[in-house]
């Protein structure tokens, strides 16, 4: 697969002029900045990886589209979140440098560069799909290249439909400047009476979402037209009499970051109703505009929104606002399409009997999505636990969810049926607090006894108890995953779970339950769980000391991660302190990513990949080789300092060797990637790892597709090999 693409990865990737230094052995000094990388700036480079992706002809052609739409919508997010951030760390005035030596404002400066750099690639990967798309006959047209009869259509169609919904605000001493809602598309529209000396201005918002798209279709072919095109053509609809100058577009997005202090708050829920009040009004941190915007209208938009006009002001050649190329992206075309993914079931959920008879007989089951069903694996979990009569309790923690899935009708029926349920919501799921107050309401309403965690603590890890009845006395099951109880993204993002009757770990989430339900913190005892923030932190670097003290010439250590992110300057120092040992470290790190690799004297044991695929990597997996007693864990949190800090997460071990050999097999697959793996460089940068010469590469996750339809039809095969008339062992 070629690397020639639209966007250089060097351009993104985390070394600058301050910090672009050669691989050597000044770097080896653990407490030296040049050791470490920018948070935000790798995070940056991670969205640079997933552009490439964007304009990778070797990705269908619609794929690539999404893959554009994503981009966007992350960096629309980094603003909001991360950019947020820093403007108020600079508004409070605090100028205290990260480990990798930077002020919050020099941050902003360099990724405020690099944000520009990659949105002018946006720009242009945009350009290549609507030529590629045209050869499809796919197009975004102008509405003034419509026909007479199309433009009749399609005006008629904004009359009947999204006309109403639009509403003019002037702004003169009688109006003063208008709200502009976050990430809202606006038309500045410069207008004049016929006796009026000078022009005025109107600000028009175009009302995408809530079922209006942004993309109107042309009757008879597959075209689509701009709404804000079609508006800024009709405008004499909105100011009849008037001579319309000139339109111009902009674009504002807004601080995300408006935490309360619950400490203070005397009703979390009503707390973050009051943030969420808030956000809609938070300070306004970027302003996009249209290419020719005058210089006037620039300036007199910076002062009204209270942004520095040269920094805070980013002009767009195109398209504003290119998240809702989403839109474009779901055109019925196959051909242009990732083949259709259908997960599997698991082998061991492949029959109708009772999923704890299951566990009982043949053990704990590792759950891999989307390549094998979330609904016929957890949702099923739930389903049958809610319906079995011999099912006395139910205890879960909700981090996400969605209106699509059964999580919440499952809950509603366990208790309509007589179980005790008990659910902690985590009300402060970022962007998903509405939702979330939604469904605690719900819940509640049934008789569910609903709490909100720990105060101080969001509540992240993904937790199911279920406690049955058995013929020999109450018997706790569970499933702990590493993603969210959501069926919308267990199709999209790749994660791993486990359901046990392990009466150890069940005992463990019987005492962390009762802390998340109380909030009271004597010491409590956990066996297996390795619980953060009390335990989990100290565990890990206890354990990565473990692999330097039992590592040899004869006997090499060797660790492995799999995360979202490694931003933990407490876990990356231990792990160059192993690679200067001698211990191998392999590091599958989606996104943010604080190590350098391959630094003679530093961390030239260490390697560094990133997986960038058709499903989001979304799984935790943690490995020690441990003097040849290997060790595995999958769970919720990454190596972030507010995962194992601030947050309650929980890793779980995985000790049959059926289950620690697929989770080899996971690891290795990744390891060996040469389809969708980008490789660290020391400087920061990452290069996609080619395929062998004369062939092409097949992504893991392509492997791990194929891994699951084999193992379901190998166990659908066994099960009708198995002869009629021999009895199956049903526990009682």
């Amino acid at each position: 697969m070629s690397t020639e693409t639209h966007y250089d990865p060097k351009a993104n990737g985390a070394a600058d002029d301050e910090h672009d230094l050669e691989p050597s052995s000044e770097l080896a000094n653990l407490d030296a900045p040049e050791s470490y990388l920018n948070r935000e700036l790798t995070w940056l480079s991670f969205n640079g990886r997933v552009l490439q992706a964007s304009a990778d002809p070797d990705v269908p052609l619609l794929e690539r589209v999404k893959f554009l739409a994503i981009v966007n919508s992350n960096l629309d997010e980094f603003f909001m979140k991360r950019i947020g951030g820093l403007k108020q760390q600079v508004g409070a005035g605090l100028r205290q440098v990260t480990v990798d030596g930077r002020t919050p404002q020099q941050q902003i400066d360099e990724c405020y560069s690099r944000s520009r750099e990659m949105l002018e690639a946006c720009r242009s990967v945009w350009s290549d799909l609507q030529e590629a798309l045209e050869q499809h006959q796919i197009e975004v047209v102008a509405y003034p290249t419509l026909d007479e009869s199309e433009q009749e259509a399609m005006r008629e169609y904004y009359v009947r439909n999204i006309y109403p919904l639009v509403t003019p605000q002037a702004m003169d001493p009688a109006h003063p400047f208008p709200f502009v809602s976050n990430l809202s598309l606006n038309l500045l529209v410069t207008l004049r009476h016929a006796k009026d000396p000078a022009p005025g201005l109107a600000r028009v918002k175009v009302p995408v979402g809530a079922g209006i798209p942004r993309f109107l279709a042309v009757s008879g072919r597959r075209a689509f037209v701009a709404l804000e095109d079609v508006i800024a053509n009709n405008l004499e609809l909105l100011f009849p009499g008037m001579k319309i100058e000139g339109h111009e577009l902009f674009r504002v997005t807004r601080n995300a970051n408006t935490e309360l202090d619950e400490d203070e708050a005397d009703d979390l829920m009503s707390m973050i109703e009051s943030e969420l009040r808030e956000r809609k009004f938070a300070p306004i941190v970027r302003l996009e505009i249209g290419s020719g915007m005058s210089t006037v209208h620039r300036g007199m938009l910076a002062a009204e929104l209270g942004l520095d006009e040269e920094e805070d002001v980013f002009e767009v050649e195109g398209m504003l606002g290119m998240r809702d190329l989403m839109e474009l992206a779901k055109v019925d075309d196959p051909d242009l399409l990732d083949p259709p993914h259908r997960p599997t079931d698991n082998p061991s959920l492949t029959t109708s009997r009772s999923i704890f008879h299951t566990l009982r007989e043949t053990g704990s089951i590792l759950l891999h999505h989307p390549y094998e069903s979330f609904s016929t694996s957890v949702e099923r979990f739930l389903r049958e636990a809610s319906e079995d009569p011999k099912v006395r309790a139910i205890k879960m923690t909700l981090y996400r969810t969605s209106d699509e899935g059964q999580i919440i009708e499952h809950l509603v029926n366990a208790a309509r049926n007589g179980k005790q349920v008990a659910v902690v919501v985590e009300l402060r799921a970022r962007f998903d607090e509405g939702a979330n107050i939604r469904w605690a309401n719900r819940l509640e309403a049934v008789g569910i006894h609903v709490t909100y965690g720990v105060v101080g603590l969001k509540t992240h890890c993904k937790l199911i108890l279920v406690l049955r009845q058995d013929y020999d006395g109450l018997r706790r099951y569970a499933h702990l995953g590493t993603g969210n109880y959501h069926a919308g993204t267990a199709r999209l993002y790749s994660d791993l779970g486990l359901l046990t009757s392990d009466d150890v770990i069940g005992e463990d989430l019987t005492e962390l339950f009762n802390y998340l339900t109380t909030g009271y913190k004597p010491k409590r005892k956990y066996q297996k769980l390795l619980p953060a923030p009390s335990i989990l932190k100290a565990a890990i670097l206890q354990k990565i000391d473990r692999e330097i003290d039992k590592h040899t010439e004869d006997s090499p250590g060797l660790i492995q991660f799999k995360v979202n992110a490694l931003e933990d300057t407490d876990i990356a120092r231990a792990l160059y302190r192993a690679s200067q040992a001698g211990v191998h470290v392999d590091l599958l790190v989606r996104d943010t990513c604080r190590l350098r690799p391959g630094v003679p004297g530093l961390s030239e044991n260490i390697r560094v990949l990133s997986i960038v695929g058709r499903f989001l990597e979304h799984a935790r997996v943690l490995y020690f080789l441990n003097g040849g007693k290997p060790e595995y864990y999958i769970g919720s949190a990454d190596m972030m300092k507010r995962n194992l800090e601030s947050r309650v997460e929980v890793l779980t071990p995985i000790e049959s060797p059926r289950l620690q050999s697929d989770l080899r097999y996971v690891l290795d697959t990744q390891l060996g990637d040469h389809r969708s793996a980008w490789e660290m460089q020391p400087d920061g940068t990452y290069l996609r790892r080619e395929a062998g010469k004369g062939r092409k590469g097949k992504s893991s996750q392509d492997h791990f597709i194929d891994w699951a339809d084999k193992r379901y039809k190998e166990a659908t095969r066994l099960r009708k090999r198995k002869p009629k008339g021999v009895a199956r062992r049903v526990a009682r």
